[in-house]
């Protein structure tokens, strides 16, 4: 078997790259080019700042003086609203996923750096992106690259996307994605479907360090050089085409209660499952009669396909 289908299955079936990124996340000592020749500890180099809510980023959610998004930089608790949503499932069972907003279906590249002859990433070394929210063509959803380094590589000698085009490496890309939002240090998200790690993970970007967080609740791969889609419907609190209506206005939700009836079509253990949600919106008039997929799809349905929403499911079947 080729190496590279090799490593593309023990990435996609196992997790090995997300166990390497979060083995890596705590400094090691080792050290980094920093582009002049002289080197730097990765738990003390310069870390990006990232702003999710600027009008650069943000779609759904965009700061403003009417909310009370964090400011540039700031940590985020996911774990609040408006970034955590109860919904329903296919079958009824009530789900509960983060929104982390409006995500395009072109994935953006992730690198995993390979010694020759090794099947997995290197050990300590962060993986490297190019792009972070509010750069165009950033992504949530990462298509990972292999990158083959020498044997005698030396773990975050390379900290950007230019040091590996430079260095010359064997760069392959497999078709195994990772929804990995990358989001300020501190920010928290506790929440996960299975045994998923909460914590932070480190990566590179152009030489500075960032973070995110990594949801594995099942492998995802690219299709057709996209991110797969699943379906949502939703409903709000004034229809979309009333004044301030659609989501400015809020979900609908049970009287008393966060409930909405937004009805994903699939949960992870589902065959075509994804967090990339494709949203439907049907008519608030009938959010009443909304309890499963049935009765969402035989709502009056105001907009298919509206945008795509990465939401990863991160509980099913709990009140």
């Amino acid at each position: 078997m080729p190496k590279h289908e090799t490593r593309r299955r023990l990435l996609a079936k196992t997790g090995t790259l997300g166990l390497a990124l979060m083995a890596g996340c705590a400094g090691s000592g080792s050290t980094a080019t920093d582009g002049t020749g002289d080197t730097t500890d990765p738990a003390t180099a310069p870390r990006t700042r990232i702003d999710r809510f600027s009008d650069a980023a943000g779609t759904l959610m965009v700061r403003s003086e009417g909310n009370e998004l964090p400011g540039p930089n700031e940590p985020i608790d996911f774990d609040q609203q408006p970034f955590v949503t109860e919904g329903l499932g296919p079958d009824g069972e009530v789900v509960s996923y983060y929104n982390f907003d409006v995500q395009p279906t072109t994935p953006a590249p992730i690198y995993a750096l390979f010694r020759e002859g090794e099947e997995t990433p290197v050990e300590g070394q962060r993986n490297i992106i190019d792009v972070i929210p509010g750069d165009e063509g950033y992504n949530d959803f990462w298509h990972v690259h292999e990158v083959t380094v020498p044997a005698d590589y030396e773990a975050n000698t390379a900290t950007s996307v230019q040091d590996l085009q430079d260095s010359g490496y064997e760069i392959t890309a497999i078709d195994v994605l990772k929804n990995c939002p990358v989001v300020p240090d501190g920010s928290t998200a506790s929440l996960r479907y299975g045994e998923g790690d909460t914590g932070l993970v480190e990566g590179w970007y152009d030489g500075q360090i960032v973070s995110y967080f990594l949801f594995e609740e099942t492998p995802l791969t690219v299709t057709d050089g996209s991110v797969p889609v699943s379906p949502i419907y939703v409903t709000f609190n004034e229809n979309p085409s009333e004044d301030g209506g659609g989501p400015p206005s809020g979900f609908v939700t049970e009287s008393g209660s966060d409930q909405t009836h937004n009805v994903v079509a699939t949960v992870p253990d589902d065959d075509g499952y994804s967090p990339l949600w494709s949203i439907h919106i049907y008519d608030n008039a009938d959010f009443d009669s909304v309890s499963d997929l049935e009765s969402a799809t035989a709502a009056t349905l105001l907009e298919s396909d509206a945008a795509t929403v990465n939401c990863p499911v991160v509980s099913v079947g709990t009140e």
